[in-house]
């Protein structure tokens, strides 16, 4: 029978409709057919943008002789990580439990009830420095499947109970969140700092994303050291070759100590947390380059991502099977292309050396110091853009995902906000109208898209959660109440498809019954966790909604909070999203109003966004246009601005100095 992934909504799967292997998506067809006939099932996770992937994909599944073996003795299943990451989590950590490493691709072997028995990553058509080609270890398999069936079974047993121990709901323990936790975290965050070459620990160093913002905002209530260091980790990513010198946006990680040496593709979630970080740091310090980096970062947004239903997922770490060929360059390049002056500047300007700092000769492009000349700058950065334009490209990945999407969403409103940028705002606003129409369907909010069909698979809990932040802040942004409806209605569906009635403020992260464990994970990692994002959604709605849904919603946080304190006390670099909201709850959780007159210019709001620290609540309307505005309007007929932290509120203030005065006293 025929590859069936020729349909599918995932770019990754379609990658795989020409391979000789019979692939599978998941489903109980699937296992139903490696029951029938008694046969192990393989499967292999990967995402489109996966550069070991494509070489695994290319040496055997495109091979005749391993697809024979495959098709003769297996069930095949290829699953997208990124449009199942219940699926993903649960094997990821059968992986490790088995090597003590994981990765993408991802292959495993399972019975026809799911449970994984033998697991590992990336295997080489032929055997390579003591590891065993695929082959090989498709015979293995065999030969165990078939002569020592026990052996199957009891290590599915063991790996499956120490999968359904590992789910388990993170304890209530100590006194939940205070100041001395969260200095302590902080704490211990910096201690970690590489003051050499900025970021958070060594070699390969990914961008600290989520944990930027947590940095910031605990600077504005506490320490200012915090933000010295985010600020410091800023600087040293936008300058180095983890970041697209002339495209902007940044890669997935850098594989060296000092940012030269890029992992060269570019995701949508971490491009998503960067610009809300970058935004956050060029709003509050007037930073020129976290400025620069935050609109170029944008650009690369709305040039390379943005397609007919949201933002992209992703682009290639390769084109035409080279990785990193279209963003590296030699000094001969820069002259043929510059001429002699120009090519000789710009090798100094973005460290081109005749050695190279990459491979075969070639350099990433750093800018390790602001140029002399701004505008021989720009036209010699838009000549190089144009002429790589010209070369192959990376492949896109134009899966259209709920969560990242959503996090896009609140990265552009409060940027738009904050910096004064209102068609960042109406990207914002397309991008979860977008969400809000294509992938909420039968009533039930979906994961993904692509090219306008939504996919089968559900949104787990980072995507309900995201989507209910992005609705918050389209809100505040706005103050059009419509969002916040939504947002509200989408979270009161949160409880009923992912709480656990038998440990309330855990979180499981998906809805979907079937699969061999239900997956929960409320470590954040390269995208916050569900549970950490929910806690923002759960903040925001506690603060915008109607009474009795911002009392159940408050409760809620307070529980879910309560469970997060053992991550912020023994993993604070893995819970920075965490750090986030918990900084946004000890700061009040502020709020700030501005009650405007029919004729109001805007400006008292437009300094309130401008001046409020990461995380508070600011929403500008007329009296009684939402809950925070209820009885409070100008003053003399004034635009008025009102500040509580908590339940304790200033009085109203008219000018912006007042209000400056407020937020910092």
């Amino acid at each position: 029978m025929s590859n069936r992934l020729a349909e599918s909504t995932s770019p990754y799967l379609r990658q795989h409709a020409g391979n000789p292997v019979e692939w599978w998506e998941w489903g109980a067809d699937a296992f139903a057919e490696a029951a029938r006939r008694d046969v192990p099932v393989l499967l292999s996770v990967g995402y489109a943008a996966c550069h070991w992937c494509h070489v695994m994909a290319h040496e055997s599944f495109e091979d005749a002789g391993t697809a024979a073996q495959l098709n003769a003795g297996f069930v095949c299943i290829k699953v997208d990580r990124e449009e199942r990451p219940d699926i993903d989590a649960i094997y990821m950590n059968a992986t490790v439990t088995m090597t003590g490493q994981g990765g993408w691709p991802m292959t495993c072997f399972l019975t026809a009830d799911g449970a994984p028995f033998y697991c590992g990553t990336y295997y080489p058509l032929t055997p390579r420095g003591g590891q065993p080609s695929f082959r090989q270890v498709l015979t293995a398999i065999t030969e165990v499947w078939t002569q020592r069936r026990g052996e199957v079974d009891d290590v599915g047993a063991r790996v499956g109970k120490h999968l359904s121990d590992n789910a388990a709901p993170l304890p209530v323990a100590g006194p939940g969140i205070d100041d001395a936790l969260l200095e302590a975290a902080v704490t211990a965050i910096l201690a970690d700092e590489d003051l050499t070459a900025g970021g958070f620990g060594g070699a390969p160093k990914f961008p600290p994303s989520a944990l930027l913002e947590g940095l910031l905002r605990h600077s504005e209530r506490s320490t200012p050291a915090a933000r010295d260091a985010a600020a410091r980790t800023c600087e040293a990513m936008a300058r180095g070759g983890i970041y697209d010198q002339l495209g902007g946006g940044f890669a997935r990680y850098a594989v060296d100590n000092a940012w030269v040496v890029p992992h060269f593709e570019k995701m949508l979630y971490d491009n998503a947390q960067l610009l809300r970080a970058y935004a956050h740091l060029a709003r509050t310090t007037g930073d020129a380059l976290a400025q620069r980096v935050t609109e170029e970062t944008v650009e690369f947004l709305e040039r390379d991502l943005r397609v007919g239903g949201g933002y992209a997922s992703s682009l290639d770490a390769d084109a035409d099977g080279v990785e990193g060929s279209t963003y590296v360059w030699t000094p001969e390049q820069l002259t043929e292309i510059l001429g002699d002056d120009d090519g000789a500047w710009a090798a100094e300007t973005f460290t081109v050396t005749s050695g190279g700092t990459f491979e075969h000769g070639t350099s990433t492009l750093q800018l390790l110091c602001d140029p002399d000349d701004l505008g021989r700058w720009a036209r010699v950065r838009a000549r190089l853009l144009d002429v790589r334009a010209a070369r192959p490209q990376p492949t896109r990945d134009d899966k259209v995902v709920t969560a990242w999407n959503a996090m896009t969403a609140t990265a552009l409103a409060e940027a738009g906000a904050g910096l004064g940028r209102a068609d960042w705002v109406e990207s914002a606003v397309w991008c979860v109208s977008m969400l809000w129409d294509n992938h909420i369907r039968d009533g039930r909010l979906h994961r993904a898209s692509l090219g306008g069909v939504t996919g089968d698979p559900l949104g787990a809990l980072d995507d309900h959660a995201a989507l209910c932040v992005a609705l918050f802040t389209l809100h505040q942004v706005t103050g059009d109440i419509v969002w916040r409806d939504r947002g509200a209605a989408l979270l009161d569906r949160v409880s009923d498809l992912f709480g656990d009635p038998d440990a309330v403020g855990s979180w499981f992260d998906s809805s979907e019954s079937g699969l061999i464990v239900r997956p929960r994970d409320a470590v954040d990692g390269a995208t916050p966790a569900g549970a950490s994002l929910l806690a923002e959604a759960l903040l925001l709605g506690s603060l915008l909604a109607e009474d009795a849904a911002a009392a159940r919603y408050s409760e809620l946080l307070d529980a879910t909070l309560s469970r997060a304190a053992i991550l912020l006390a023994k993993l604070p670099r893995s819970a920075g999203h965490w750090l986030a909201v918990a900084e946004a709850v000890h700061n009040g959780p502020l709020q700030v109003v501005v009650a405007q007159t029919p004729d109001s210019t805007g400006e008292l709001a437009v300094a309130a966004r401008r001046l409020a620290p990461g995380g508070a609540i600011v929403l500008a309307g007329e009296r009684d246009s939402s809950p925070l505005l209820a009885g409070r309007g100008p003053v003399d007929g004034t635009d008025a601005a009102y500040v509580c932290r908590g339940t304790v509120c200033g009085l109203p203030v008219t000018t912006a100095a007042a209000l400056a005065g407020q937020l910092t006293g």
